[in-house]
C-alpha cells in the first residue's frame, strides 16, 4: 500500500527556501557567531507555521529579528517561553545552534531567562483575547529575519546595524520570504512592530505590491531598550492599534 502524505503549506517550503538562501551570507567583525533557530528550532517553528499560519489573516505584525530569550530558545517570533509553551501550546525539542555562543546557550523550554518583548507583546495579545486560537483567527505574528548575530562579548548585534555590504543579501532575501507570506494571507493590514519591520514591510510592498492597498501602519517595539516601550507599552501599543484601525 502506498502512503500518502501532505504536501508542506507554502509558508513551511517559503521558510526553508529562505533558511537555504541565507546559508550563502556572511558576516564580518564584530559579529563572531550567527545562530538561526529555524535551524535547530525547527520543530517548534514549523508547529506555530502549522497551527497558527494557515488561511487569510486580516493583520500581519512583522517583527524584527529573533531576541536571544525568545524566538532564539523557543523558534516562535518574540518567543516568550511561558505563553509560547501555555498559552499557544507549543513545545518540544530545540537542538543546539553548530557554533554556540558560551556565554548565549540555548537551553530550549528549560532556558530561566524571559523575553521582555516577548512577555510584554504576546501577554497583551492574552489578555484581550479569550485564548491563541481566537486572536490567530485574523492575526499572525512573523520576523522579517531569522538570524541573531553575537559579537565575542556575548552582545546582541541587531540588523540595522550590520554593514549595507552585509545587510542588503540578507534582506533581499528576506523580502522574497516575506512577500510569500504576504500572499499566502492575504491580509487588510501590515503592521511594523518598530520603525526597522515598518522600514521592511514599506519596502516590500513597494516592490512586489505596489498596486495593491494594504494599510501600512506600526505599533511601538516593546523592547526594554526603549525608555517609552518601558513606560507602559500595552496601553501604548494598543492606543496605536484602535487609532488606526487595526483593533
Amino acid at each position: 500500500m502506498i502512503q500518502s502524505y501532505a504536501m508542506p503549506s507554502p509558508l513551511i517550503c517559503a521558510a526553508q527556501t529562505m533558511v537555504e538562501e541565507l546559508k550563502t551570507c556572511s558576516f564580518s567583525a564584530p559579529v563572531t557567531h550567527v545562530y538561526n533557530p529555524l535551524e535547530y528550532a525547527w520543530e517548534t517553528h514549523r508547529e506555530y507555521l502549522e497551527r497558527y499560519g494557515s488561511g487569510q489573516k486580516r493583520v500581519l505584525m512583522l517583527g524584527m529579528n529573533p531576541g536571544p530569550w525568545g524566538m532564539a530558545q523557543t523558534g516562535v517570533p518574540f518567543g516568550e517561553i511561558e505563553l509560547v509553551r501555555d498559552w499557544m501550546g507549543i513545545s518540544g525539542e530545540v537542538k543546539k545552534p553548530l557554533d554556540e555562543h558560551p556565554k548565549r546557550p540555548i537551553e530550549g523550554f528549560a532556558c530561566q531567562r524571559s523575553e521582555v518583548s516577548g512577555r510584554r507583546l504576546w501577554g497583551l495579545f492574552a489578555e484581550r483575547f479569550e485564548s491563541a486560537e481566537v486572536f490567530f483567527q485574523e492575526h499572525f505574528v512573523v520576523n522579517f529575519c531569522p538570524l541573531v548575530w553575537m559579537a565575542e562579548s556575548g552582545k546582541n548585534i541587531t540588523p540595522d546595524t550590520l554593514p549595507k555590504q552585509e545587510s542588503a543579501p540578507v534582506d533581499e532575501i528576506c523580502q522574497r520570504h516575506l512577500k510569500v507570506v504576504i500572499e499566502q494571507l492575504d491580509p487588510e493590514f501590515l503592521i511594523g512592530v518598530g520603525a526597522f519591520a515598518l522600514k521592511q514591510l514599506t519596502a516590500t510592498k513597494k516592490r512586489y505590491f505596489a498596486q495593491q492597498d494594504f494599510q501600512l501602519g506600526k505599533i511601538l517595539h516593546p523592547s526594554p531598550a526603549s525608555p517609552i516601550a518601558n513606560r507602559g507599552w500595552a496601553p501604548a501599543a494598543q492606543k496605536q492599534l484602535e487609532q488606526q484601525g487595526v483593533w
